[in-house]
């Protein structure tokens, strides 16, 4: 499977509302409790700005989406960004998620940060690992700052130091 990585634009907005709004139907990985609109994609844009953002293609459908956005918008913050990214459902556990992580990485790298941040649904286990296996530590957790659908849970923050 060739996969290619396009930087963000509005022609990706549609297929990209669509795989994050099945995880927002679907699990706790997406935080919102209903779908979103396709404006929303205006958000991503906005908070990714700056920063690496990619549609994940395998052509020629998008079958993902990743971005690094600010930690904090102070300067003194630059050298650490907040990783996101979401993988179509039927192209889970086909190494995409390592590859755009290893993108991401490779782009901050770049850019000069140093620590790479995810915040993940303690719910989330799938993540959680995948994290962990990928040099993740958990380094902070909310404890039961969310309540999706009826559910309370934790969010819990992890760490990766890059650029090192």
């Amino acid at each position: 499977m060739k996969i290619i990585f396009e930087k963000f634009s509005q022609e990706h907005g549609t297929a990209i509302i669509d795989i994050f709004n099945y995880y927002v139907e679907n699990s706790y990985s997406a935080y919102p409790e209903k779908k979103v609109p396709y404006e929303y994609y205006d958000k991503f844009l906005e908070i990714a700005k700056s920063y690496p953002a990619f549609a994940i293609k395998s052509e020629p459908e998008i079958i993902g989406f990743c971005f690094l956005n600010a930690y904090n918008p102070l300067p003194s913050f630059k050298e650490s960004a907040v990783i996101t990214y979401f993988i179509d459902k039927n192209f889970k556990g086909k190494g995409v998620g390592s590859m755009a992580l290893e993108k991401l990485e490779t782009e901050a790298k770049q850019k000069g940060i140093k620590t790479i941040l995810a915040n993940i649904a303690s719910l989330n286990e799938e993540s959680l690992a995948f994290h962990v296996k990928n040099g993740f530590k958990e380094c902070g957790r909310f404890e039961k700052i969310i309540n999706k659908n009826g559910k309370q849970f934790d969010v819990v923050w992890m760490q990766k130091m890059i650029n090192v």
